[in-house]
């Protein structure tokens, strides 16, 4: 963004923490992004801010735009804290309300979020609405629109239009379980059904949606944020492909899959993109690169913000069987477009290790790798001149799976038990396609056609820019080497 002033080369381009090309919060804290909305040709985004951090508790819902989900304007907080005599706005969702059910006006913008009461603190959902495409919102009611049932979790209303219902369907985020309500108008809502979940903690942020597999199939898929710590799952978006019939889910596995096996995707949201009238096929997604684990170790702290979204990526769903189907994501097509240089590698034989004449801090990685017989292989990215730091991504081919490990370069994680993330692999087809996104802290990996990935943070220090390519017990052929560098403005 050009101000119109003549700045000295000696202040140009201070060292700093902030991402590239991820969109991070202008200052301060962001947590929980809520799910975006198409609106007369833009993107609109709200997410969870807190102005007084860290010194200061309370959330408010901050608005920003963007017409490609990659470049984004701040347009200021939409829903201030503490306004009426409840607390603060929490996570939940806003939709368009075309057809007017709520009597706001048509194309009127609704939000049903939870607050904890006044009475008592309990977790009880509220409406706000905007008459003005969604820059400002006006409490509907000091009430809530429903009342907590009697129970500690009761949060994070997730609504959706149901086409073939006619009518508004909300799913909630009730401890374990996921509770499913149905409404005319936006206000009175009736419980229909309840999805229990085992073994992943207490669900957040639920999701549900329909898409139309790549063999033709609609599924509808119901996710969550969840920790499947105890059970050695990740810690990001669990979800069930099934059967939706307006009342109740019915899962195809009661085991759920995981859309991210990084340590850093939670309060994950996906939605339709806007300008595609077919919606079914594909969606978008992005989550709070964080972990309620050590929320506060960054070193953008420094620099007075604390907060920071995967990119937005594209997911699909992918028939494996008749009974069995799977989201697959990749990077949505948009990134290219902050391409500013280009490095290609046609092919590399590793034995050992290879550093490339390669520098940098904020690019996709795409290579083809394939072996006969060896033990380990992968990259070394955001190393020091001397190796010593580095995050590692490969495969570990006796253990029969991929990785992700951060132990040996800066990482938010002071205990030392997020170092290594782990998804199985199948080294018997001895080839991977690795894409491999790296931002100032962060990186994300994706496999193959997208069945895994990887979101991570990351702290190198600012000059640990290297890249290097390696294996252990053998050679391997590392192909196609496209290096995009990618910059914002």
């Amino acid at each position: 963004m050009s101000l119109g002033l003549k700045v000295q080369h000696s202040e140009i381009k201070k060292p700093t923490y902030r991402a590239i090309y991820h969109f991070t919060t202008p200052d301060k804290w962001k947590n929980d992004p809520q799910r975006p909305i198409y609106l007369d040709g833009e993107y609109h985004y709200y997410y969870l801010y807190n102005r007084d951090y860290p010194n200061g508790n309370g959330t408010e819902w901050r608005h920003a735009t963007s017409t490609d989900l990659v470049h984004w304007k701040d347009d200021g907080v939409a829903i201030p804290k503490y306004t009426n005599k409840n607390g603060d706005p929490w996570t939940g969702s806003v939709v368009v309300d075309d057809n007017n059910t709520a009597g706001f006006g048509n194309g009127a913008l609704v939000a049903i979020m939870t607050q904890p009461s006044a009475e008592g603190g309990k977790q009880e959902q509220y409406l706000w609405y905007s008459t003005d495409k969604g820059n400002t919102f006006t409490s509907y009611s000091d009430d809530p629109i429903m009342p907590n049932p009697g129970i500690a979790d009761f949060r994070d209303p997730k609504i959706i239009w149901d086409d073939q219902a006619h009518k508004w369907v909300m799913t909630m985020a009730e401890g374990t379980k996921i509770g499913f309500y149905e409404s005319d108008n936006l206000k009175d809502w009736h419980y229909t059904s309840g999805f229990f979940t085992e073994n992943i903690g207490i669900v957040e942020c639920p999701d549900l949606y329909l898409m139309q597999a790549n063999g033709g199939t609609y599924k509808w898929v119901l996710g969550a944020s969840a920790n499947g710590k105890a059970i050695g799952k990740p810690n990001t978006y669990a979800y069930w492909t099934g059967n939706f019939n307006g009342k109740e889910f019915i899962p195809d596995h009661n085991e759920p899959q995981w859309l991210d096996y990084g340590f850093d995707w939670y309060g994950a949201v996906t939605f339709e993109e806007g300008k595609d009238s077919d919606k079914y096929s594909h969606r978008y997604a992005l989550a709070w690169m964080n972990n309620w684990d050590y929320p506060d170790n960054t070193p953008t702290l420094d620099e007075g913000f604390n907060g920071m979204d995967s990119i937005v990526r594209q997911i699909e769903l992918k028939q494996e069987s008749d009974h069995t189907y799977r989201l697959i994501s990749q990077p949505m097509e948009a990134l290219n477009q902050l391409t500013s240089s280009m490095d290609h590698f046609e092919q590399i034989e590793v034995n050992g290790s290879e550093t490339l004449n390669v520098t940098g801090d904020a690019y996709q990685l795409d290579t083809d790798i394939s072996w006969s017989e060896i033990k380990n292989v992968g990259l070394r990215l955001r190393e020091s001149t001397d190796k010593n730091r580095h995050v590692d991504i490969g495969i570990l081919i006796e253990g029969q799976y991929s990785y992700v490990n951060r132990a040996f370069t800066g990482q938010p994680d002071k205990d030392g038990e997020y170092l290594e993330s782990r998804a199985p692999f199948d080294v018997s087809k001895k080839n991977v396609h690795l894409k491999i996104l790296v931002d100032k802290t962060s990186i994300e990996v994706f496999l193959d056609d997208g069945e895994i990935a990887y979101s991570s943070l990351i702290f190198p220090e600012l000059n640990d820019k290297g890249i290097s390519l390696f294996t252990e017990g053998g050679t391997a052929i590392f192909k196609n080497v496209v290096i995009k560098h990618f910059n914002k403005s």
